[in-house]
């Protein structure tokens, strides 16, 4: 990995666990979450994923590909962003550090996290 793309990995799970999220990383987020679903996310894809309506939906995710999501969004989009690799499990969602999960069960527990929610993903986009 080149040190540009480490630098932007790492800026993004900053950003992401902060309160707000800027259209480029909401952008990156849609490529990041085709990615790891395996096709090509539009527009309407990912305001069927953040629950938008189907009438203007896709003009209001390409509106905050510019400015920003919503603080509400964002906390829609924090959790969606669970399902790629290159963003960090939530705190709130992260069972796997207890003390009564075996150390070498953890990487085989979040990897089975991550795919359910990709399956949430992909049953939500039919």
């Amino acid at each position: 990995m080149d040190p540009n793309q480490r630098y932007c990995i790492a800026h993004q799970v900053t950003s992401l666990d902060a309160s707000s999220m800027t259209g480029p990383e909401l952008k990156q987020l849609r490529n990041d979450l085709s990615d790891a679903l395996e096709r090509k996310l539009t527009a309407a894809d990912m305001a069927r994923l953040c629950g938008l309506p189907e009438k203007g939906g896709a003009d209001t995710i390409r509106r905050w590909e510019v400015s920003g999501p919503t603080p509400s969004a964002t906390k829609v989009l924090r959790v969606l962003a669970m399902a790629s690799e290159r963003y960090p499990i939530m705190e709130k969602f992260d069972i796997f550090d207890r003390h009564d999960v075996r150390e070498e069960d953890r990487p085989a527990k979040r990897a089975a996290f991550r795919e359910q929610m990709r399956d949430e993903a992909r049953r939500r986009l039919g």
